[in-house]
């Protein structure tokens, strides 16, 4: 059975990297959402913040590693979400995010299967400015998404 494994980031290198090393372990239902406000304890990662979002769209629309290309052709890219401001959607979750005037970040990732308390939290923190990803994974693989999200950075890493 396929659980949701998600978490946060406050630097966008970090972000980068475990995407990276998902990717290369070859997870390839992930999700990335992240607001223009940048990473608020890193310099470096302020100013890599468009790049960031360079990097994941031009790596996964080459690539085609995170999900389809034909579903990142049509649901990635940046979105305005009143409240919060323009943000960047990759992944599955991209599409669900369509809908989101009405519903919010917080009601796609609820939809997306993270229970409602923890998606208002998720999106406090993209309105916070950091960056949040979360994985759809069969359930005896959520203890390395886990680990290797942990590892590179991300916290409050939960699995739903």
């Amino acid at each position: 059975m396929d659980k949701r494994v998600i978490g946060y980031f406050a630097d966008n290198g970090q972000a980068e990297e475990a995407l990276r090393e998902l990717k290369e372990k070859g997870f390839n239902e992930i999700s990335i959402l992240g607001n223009e406000k940048g990473d608020k304890s890193d310099s470096r990662a302020r100013d890599n913040n468009s790049s960031f979002a360079g990097t994941l769209s031009n790596g996964t629309m080459t690539g085609g590693a995170i999900g389809g290309l034909a579903g990142l052709a049509l649901g990635a890219g940046a979105l305005f979400i009143p409240g919060i401001g323009p943000i960047l959607a990759l992944g599955p979750i991209a599409a669900a995010l369509g809908g989101a005037v009405t519903g919010g970040i917080g009601g796609a990732l609820i939809d997306y299967g993270i229970p409602a308390d923890r998606s208002d939290f998720y999106e406090t923190k993209i309105k916070e400015g950091n960056t949040v990803m979360v994985l759809k994974a069969d359930e005896q693989k959520t203890d390395e998404v886990a680990k290797i999200l942990r590892a590179h950075g991300a916290q409050d890493v939960r699995v739903h």
